[in-house]
């Protein structure tokens, strides 16, 4: 449950991160608030989720998930750049989430 939690965090970086830039410096209402709510769950989560991993792999697995996702949405939605290294280097990110998740750090 404790990985649940992480990876549901992990998803929610990912809206802040987006929401972050959407407000365009906090100056847009709406991305602000999002930002603020999407912050806020993904913090707490991820602070539910400390009470029963270890720090360093819950960290790494949230901050996987939530560049790897940042960066997917910003090629699929924001036209950001897409090239095969950034693909790859996607890829291996995920790959390395994915090994930390089984590398099952549950107290």
């Amino acid at each position: 449950m404790a990985w649940l939690l992480v990876v549901v965090a992990g998803l929610l970086e990912t809206g802040f991160a987006v929401c972050l830039k959407l407000s365009h410096g906090f100056t847009r209402l709406w991305p602000t608030i999002a930002f603020c709510a999407f912050a806020l769950g993904s913090f707490g989560l991820l602070t539910l989720s400390l009470k029963k991993l270890d720090v360093g792999p819950a960290y790494a697995v949230w901050t996987g998930i939530g560049a790897a996702g940042t960066a997917i949405y910003g090629m699929v939605f924001l036209g950001d750049l897409v090239s095969t290294l950034k693909i790859i280097s996607i890829t291996l990110v995920i790959v390395g989430v994915i090994g930390l998740q089984l590398s099952g750090s549950a107290h």
